[in-house]
Order: C-alpha cells, then structure tokens, then sequence
C-alpha cells in the first residue's frame, strides 16, 4: 500500500506495525524513526498541503482527533474522495486498539506488536502495585495560557500505574485550562514539563520559578523536563515515558526496569 501518515503518533503507530516501508509522505512533526526524515513532508500537521497529498496518489491517509484541529484535515480528504482512517486515542487501551485498526487497514498482521505491548504494560502495572507512596504530579502542557491534562487523558493514566496521581486527574476532561494559583494551591509533590511542540532544550524552569507563590511550594525543588515525544503523542513510546517516570518517582521500583529494544530501535 501507499500511505501517508500526517501527525506523528500515526506515524510511529506504523513504525511498530512494521509498515514504514509502506509510508510514501509525512508530516512536518514526524520525526521517528529516523528513517522517516528522508520521505517527503506536506506541511505542518494542522496545514498540510492537500493538493501535494492528492498528488501522491495514496491508498490510505492516517489522521488522528487527538491532534486538535484535526477536523479539518479529515474534512477534506472527505471532500476529495480521498481514504483515511481516523484515529483519537485517549488512553493506553485505545492505542492498543488503534494498533489493532491500523493493521488491520494495512493488511499487516499486528499479533506480535499487540503481544510486546502487552506484556510491557503489565510489568509497569505490577511495578506501580508495589510502590509504597503516591506522589501527587502537575504536568504542563503549555505555560501561559496553562494548559494540563484532566482525567481523560493517557499522562493521567501513566501517573496512576507508575504508583502516582495526577493533581487534575478528577476533573472529567482531556485538557483543562488552569492558571498558577490553581496549581499552587495543590501543591503536588512533582512539577513535570511536557510543553507540547517545544523542544526539551528550550524548556526553561526558571520562568515556572518565577510565578507568585511557587518559590514556597514543596515541588519546587522538583521540577523536571519530560521529553515532549514521549508524553504528548499517543503511540506506543508513552511506555518507554512511563519506564522513565517510574525511574524518576519510584526509582526503588524501577531502576533495574530496562527499557525494551522494541520500544527504542527499530
């Protein structure tokens, strides 16, 4: 088949599939494996370039909700009769489910990557089940407007079964916009960085230390970067985040936890 992936959580969806010999063109946010560099880009994944996507001829196009904005990509592959499949992960359980549909749509046989998954995921579970607290984590989004995730959203799942609790994880929502003194008063053990699209480098934890009353909160000696392709793209690298939040909350845990060849080099 010839397929287009454009957001990068289809694309590395493909990568564990097997399938990247089957993907014609990408997104500009794609950028894993690293073998996906040499294919050409139609754009940003909120303004790819239809008339390039067309031209490609492609037999499948992979968009995915969880991108918002999405919509509007979706729309028109519609308009122009051209095939996609729409995923929207919001948890561990829909991406294993979307590995699943992928494969099935490419005529790829997913058994094995649904069995390595499977069997990675329960290990973090049975690991968080033996941890003896429950650190409370906030996760930033995006600093100014802050953005973090609610209750329907996988780093609220990651926090639970690595043995933690997300500070907004009761509120019913995939992303809640929020503000300093909010958080403040919650007062969370960890303050973890994942600032969507920014790159880790230009992540700077002084401007958080900079904000009215967070000098007196217990994390602020507790602030942490989180690499943003590894916490915000809902593919299966979210287990290798976990395996690395589980390091860093409960290194008793998880520090003899090796982060699997399947997940890192394929």
């Amino acid at each position: 088949m010839r397929i287009i992936s454009i957001c990068p959580s289809n694309t590395e969806l493909l990568a564990y599939l097997g399938a990247l010999d089957q993907l014609i063109a990408v997104d500009d946010f794609s950028d894993w494996p690293e073998q996906v560099n040499m294919l050409p880009r139609l754009g940003p994944d909120l303004s790819i370039r239809m008339d390039d996507l067309e031209g490609l001829q492609p037999d499948l196009v992979l968009a995915s909700l969880s991108v918002p904005g999405m919509e509007k990509n979706v729309a028109e592959l519609e308009k122009r009769g051209i095939p996609h499949l729409v995923l929207n992960p919001q948890s561990l359980f829909d991406i294993r489910q979307d590995l699943q549909k992928t494969g099935k749509a490419i005529g790829t046989d997913p058994t094995s990557s649904l069995m390595q998954y499977d069997i990675i995921l329960e290990e973090i579970r049975e690991r968080g089940r033996r941890t003896a607290s429950t650190p409370s984590l906030y996760w930033e989004w995006w600093p100014k407007p802050v953005f973090t995730p609610g209750g329907i959203n996988w780093l609220t799942e990651i926090s639970r079964i690595t043995g933690a609790s997300n500070v907004f994880g009761d509120v019913d929502e995939a992303s809640i916009q929020t503000d300093w003194e909010a958080v403040r008063k919650l007062d969370p053990d960890y303050i973890l960085l994942a600032w969507v699209g920014v790159l880790a480098s230009n992540v700077k934890p002084a401007v958080v230390k900079k904000r009215p009353g967070w000098m007196e909160m217990k994390a602020i000696s507790n602030i942490h970067i989180m690499e943003e392709f590894l916490y915000c793209r809902p593919s299966p690298r979210l287990l290798e985040g976990a395996i690395r939040l589980g390091k860093l909350i409960h290194p008793e845990q998880y520090e003899d936890m090796e982060i699997p060849h399947w997940l890192t080099n394929l």
